[in-house]
């Protein structure tokens, strides 16, 4: 976890810089080479970044060859960084929490670095056990508008489908879909009626495709954090291309 705000580094060209190569991404339909998300994200008019959340939005992901090993939040900020000096970022997101915890562990930090934008992906630990979408919404809502309220545009990020993959037991698949199904349904509405941006990974047309998982069973490895970044990187310049002729 960065536990206090930090200029992002100067921008470095990280389309071709890894030990291994970027081979595979650079020729994979549904990832974006950094240069080019840099250009959609530039007309965004964000200078300072919060990163909220549990181990997604904190980067927890395993190597995979050919493929930058650098999580979408990371991803973000240097696209963000790479037209904007004196960009500022800070990722406060910390593996294991819910909702709750998020909220009473990260808010007041977020506020008081006062962002423009806030990337958040919460929810995902609630949703391993039953839960009642009512009162997760009522939790996500705690969370999401007093940040909204500080002048923030909030932008959640959706789960792959895990339980749609093949790599989790029969016997909890059909529940674990179910419920990751709500939580992203709830995310998505609460988001949008707060103004903000919702970018539906959950579809995604890799979200069940076992390769883009880490060797857990659980997050993502360096493809699907390539790939979920892509769009979040589209779902961004759509957005800002229609506020803009709003």
């Amino acid at each position: 976890m960065t536990t206090r705000p930090s200029e992002a580094p100067p921008a470095v060209d990280h389309d071709n810089r890894t030990a291994s190569g970027t081979s595979a991404e650079a020729t994979d339909p549904y990832c974006v080479p950094a240069r080019t998300a840099a250009a959609m994200l530039r007309p965004l008019p964000w200078n300072r970044l919060a990163v909220l959340g549990d181990s997604v939005t904190a980067g927890v992901m395993d190597p995979l060859p050919g493929y930058r090993h650098r999580s979408f939040a990371d991803r973000l900020t240097d696209a963000l960084a790479a037209t904007r000096p004196g960009f500022a970022a800070v990722n406060l997101a910390e593996p294991h929490l819910r909702v709750a915890e998020i909220r009473a562990r990260q808010l007041v930090p977020a506020l008081d670095f006062a962002p423009d934008a806030v990337l958040v992906s919460a929810g995902g630990n609630d949703a391993f056990r039953s839960f009642d979408p009512d009162a997760l919404r009522a939790e996500l809502g705690a969370l999401l508008i007093p940040l909204v309220e500080s002048g923030a545009v909030v932008v959640t990020v959706g789960l792959f489908d895990l339980a749609r993959s093949g790599l989790v037991p029969r016997e909890h698949a059909d529940g674990m879909a179910r419920r990751f199904d709500t939580l992203d349904a709830v995310t998505a509405d609460l988001t949008r009626s707060l103004g903000g941006v919702h970018v539906d990974t959950h579809h995604h047309p890799l979200g069940t495709d076992p390769g883009i998982y880490a060797a857990d069973r659980v997050h993502g490895n360096a493809r699907g954090h390539a790939v979920a970044f892509a769009a979040i990187a589209e779902t961004l310049a759509r957005w800002s291309e229609e506020d803009a002729g709003a």
